[in-house]
């Protein structure tokens, strides 16, 4: 296996591995267009996905088994100045689920954060009904923060979220 950042070649790749799992993921993610997930409209994103990567705004990791995406992991809304932050988010196929890559996947991310980005802060948010995310993030080192009712819309419905971060050992 292995994890590397996305490249612009990766479209199809992408398209496939979120179309495999739509049903696995739907009660997780915001509803979508119809042509979401389609090649030609990962082509477009992955080009700003790139750009803001470059530009060290953003980092798409993703897992690759086979020349199959099996996983992926996104640190995205990264703000320096004083808070040196951002947001982690990830993904895995429903056939790897509970074998531990998530971890190894999320732990490359944050070193990635941490060391070369030189961040302070990463969040993460989950549902409280999703005890899977809830175990990797602990497991992650990530601490509860708090409760933030309403926070994303889900699958079309309004959705509380456990407010996490992990904090830079290196900044202590």
């Amino acid at each position: 296996m292995e994890i590397r950042l996305i490249k612009a070649t990766d479209a199809k790749k992408l398209s496939a591995y979120h179309l495999k799992n739509v049903r696995h993921f739907r009660k997780w993610e915001p509803k979508q267009e119809v042509n979401y997930y389609s090649v030609s409209q990962l082509k477009k994103r992955l080009s700003t996905f790139l750009i803001a990567q470059n530009k060290g705004r953003a980092a798409y990791f993703v897992a690759i088994e086979k020349n199959e995406i099996i996983a992926q992991c996104s640190l995205t809304n990264i703000v320096y100045g004083p808070l040196k932050g951002g947001h982690i988010g990830y993904s895995i196929d429903e056939a790897f689920e509970g074998t531990g890559l998530m971890t190894q996947v999320c732990n490359e991310t944050i070193n990635y954060a941490f060391n070369k980005l030189k961040l302070n802060r990463l969040m993460a948010a989950y549902m409280p009904k999703n005890s899977r995310s809830e175990a990797l993030l602990k497991k992650l080192g990530f601490s509860k923060e708090g409760l933030a009712k309403k926070y994303l819309q889900i699958n079309g419905k309004w959705e509380d979220h456990v407010l996490t971060s992990l904090l830079n050992p290196e900044n202590s």
